[in-house]
């Protein structure tokens, strides 16, 4: 790795206009199709009263995949993504412009597993300025410890409730979900091209780990908030293992849904495999 770059790298704003079909679209491929019928679902997939998921944050405006470059000397095929959090500021609508700003917060060494690599992204509507969002994106190297530290670092996601889950909810991950996802702007090869998901060591091209974060809102706000994306106030997740496509998950969750929720996501079917850990929402 090429520390110095990385650390170094200056992100130009990036700006997008984004319309009713990319909502729609990004609803799609989080899991909101699941229930063509239902009118909870319908409200993130039909353009007459389209609410926007506040997970739509984490992918307007993204730098692209910036870490490819042969400057920064980094193994990308054996990146992959630790944690995600995103705090909202205000009501993300349906359509509109926005500008994202992006910095690299810090880097942490961790020797021979690897090392975490910290960015920062602020999402303002373009047109007044306001706002909207801040996304925080950890992203671990697995082959590129040895670096050294630098920067600043998130506060670390405290460990679950040891007592058993207060309520549970199962989403069923479908075969095409990654071929739909990817369509929202990450197109790391990882998740369609299983020549690439074979050197990254997997069986097959594994789920985007913002798409199972975007199936964790979705179970939030069906749990919590009465399909009203607006109750979605923040979310951390943990990213512990690989969801695959076909995967059903079994969201585990502490909390009546008023304030702070704690939850879990497990993959049953896998021996009970924790593929999401220690996360926290907002709710109200």
């Amino acid at each position: 790795m090429n520390r110095d770059a990385i650390i170094n790298r200056a992100f130009p704003d990036t700006t997008q206009t984004y319309t009713f079909k990319d909502t729609i679209l990004y609803a799609l491929g989080v899991g909101f199709g699941a229930e063509p019928l239902d009118a909870g679902h319908l409200r993130f997939l039909y353009e007459d009263g389209l609410q926007a998921m506040p997970t739509l944050a984490n992918v307007l405006g993204h730098p692209g995949m910036w870490i490819r470059g042969e400057e920064y000397g980094v193994d990308w095929k054996k990146l992959l993504h630790a944690e995600q959090r995103m705090e909202m500021h205000a009501v993300l609508p349906p359509e509109g412009n926005i500008t994202a700003s992006h910095h690299i917060m810090g880097l942490r060494d961790m020797g021979e597993r690897g090392a975490m690599l910290h960015q920062r992204k602020v999402v303002s509507n373009a047109e007044t300025g306001e706002k909207l969002a801040t996304v925080t994106n950890t992203l671990m190297l697995r082959a590129d410890g040895g670096c050294g530290d630098f920067g600043d670092v998130p506060t670390e996601l405290t460990k679950l409730p040891e007592t058993a889950p207060d309520s549970t909810l199962e989403v069923q991950a479908t075969e095409i979900q990654p071929l739909i996802y990817r369509l929202s702007g990450d197109l790391n090869p990882l998740h369609i091209d299983p020549a690439v998901a074979t050197v990254a060591g997997f069986p097959r091209p594994i789920l985007h780990g913002l798409a199972t974060k975007g199936m964790a809102g979705y179970a939030l706000i069906r749990q919590f908030c009465g399909m009203d994306a607006r109750l979605l106030g923040s979310m951390a997740v943990r990213f512990t293992r690989p969801v695959l496509p076909g995967d059903l998950l079994r969201f585990e969750f502490w909390g009546s849904g008023s304030g702070t929720v704690r939850f879990r996501a497990v993959v049953p079917n896998r021996d009970n495999t924790v593929v999401l850990d220690r996360c926290t929402a907002e709710i109200g």
